[in-house]
């Protein structure tokens, strides 16, 4: 009762605590003047709606167009029918908790569940900027997922699969395997964009092959990676100034099917696995890291945006534990004095020790 109104809510929490806790809301709510029945939600703040305009405002002139089809994906089949009748500004992370049960009760793996609150964070972050709604985005707590596992081919593989192949197709295996440039960077790859006096690529195109045309590469960042011999003599023995530098039997550049079937047949003529293009980008840089050439340098040759991508080839790395633990051994480690290992001081001990057995007499 309030001014002699009755008043009749359900409360949100089922509990005599929870409903005297709402009642006192009510009634401080009235006090002010303010209506407490149910406003409905703008239309414009209804996630449905607002993930829309999202996409069309904001993934479209920023995402290229493999990503706007992953997270128009999203939207429509996962996001959309959990979240969509919510006001963008009332989602809480409760209900993001609810949803990420819902996904693993239905099979999903962690490393999607996170992909998809990616694109939910990202949306909701817009919203409150463009909506200029009260207070924050909800926090999201993130599915731990279990390393990824990167797969690469060993040197003998490299030769067996260089090996088996020829023409155009032996040329762009060995290009990935000495440059780490992306499938799509081959496929785009322009006669301008090496340097002879260099000797060094900028990789600066990627071909789409939706579109049929040149975008920018992954983190729409230009690289330069010099060109090891092999790389340079193939390439200048057919050298040209204009054009692309790989093009199919038929004079047409090549899209993904064209240059996933050519690496098959040529892995089925060597012996070896299937491997996907991307294995060759692998090996690349997990064969610099087996070489002791620092993270750093792999970053910049792979055009990787933050260290942490290029950190997954660190294992590979010659180790400094090694030598910590070595430390431990009286063979292996290193004497103070003359910084070379006690393992040739103890083996010349033990070869004097030796030598005076067989010249000292028994007798003495």
């Amino acid at each position: 009762m309030f001014d002699s109104t009755r008043y009749r809510k359900r409360s949100p929490e089922n509990t005599q605590a929870g409903a005297k806790a709402y009642e006192l809301v009510l009634r401080q709510k009235l006090a002010r003047g303010e209506s407490i029945e149910k406003l409905a939600i703008p239309e414009d703040q209804l996630f449905e709606n607002f993930a829309w305009r999202w996409f069309t405002d904001y993934v479209i002139p920023n995402n290229k167009h493999s990503e706007q089809r992953t997270k128009k994906y999203v939207i429509s089949t996962v996001l959309v029918p959990f979240f969509g009748k919510i006001s963008v500004g009332k989602i809480t992370s409760h209900q993001i908790e609810q949803f990420k049960a819902r996904m693993n009760t239905k099979g999903v793996g962690n490393k999607t569940v996170k992909n998809y609150l990616t694109v939910l964070n990202k949306c909701l972050g817009t919203a409150y900027e463009w909506l200029q709604l009260d207070g924050t985005p909800p926090k999201i707590k993130w599915p731990k997922c279990n390393p990824a596992r990167t797969d690469f081919l060993s040197p003998d593989e490299c030769e067996l699969l260089l090996k088996h192949s020829e023409g155009v197709v032996r040329e762009m295996i060995l290009i990935a395997l000495r440059t780490g440039m992306r499938q799509g960077e081959i496929k785009g790859l322009q006669w301008n964009s090496i340097s002879w006096e260099n000797r060094s690529v900028a990789v600066r195109h990627s071909r789409d092959d939706r579109m049929k045309m040149l975008v920018s590469p992954k983190s729409n960042r230009e690289r330069h990676v010099p060109l090891d011999a092999d790389v340079y003599e193939i390439l200048y023995a057919r050298k040209n100034n204009t054009g692309y530098v790989f093009l199919d039997t038929d004079k047409e550049p090549f899209d993904y099917h064209r240059m996933e079937r050519r690496l098959t047949k040529a892995c089925n003529d060597a012996g070896i696995r299937k491997v996907g293009w991307h294995i060759l980008r692998h090996t690349f840089a997990s064969h610099l890291a087996m070489k002791g050439v620092p993270m750093t340098a792999v970053q910049q040759l792979m055009g990787h945006s933050n260290i942490t991508t290029t950190m997954r080839y660190s294992h590979l790395a010659p180790s400094t534990l090694r030598a910590a633990i070595d430390m431990l051994n009286p063979k292996t480690m290193v004497i103070e004095e003359f910084r070379q290992p006690v393992v040739n001081q103890w083996m010349r001990m033990q070869q004097l020790e030796a030598t005076e057995k067989i010249l000292v007499p028994k007798n003495l």
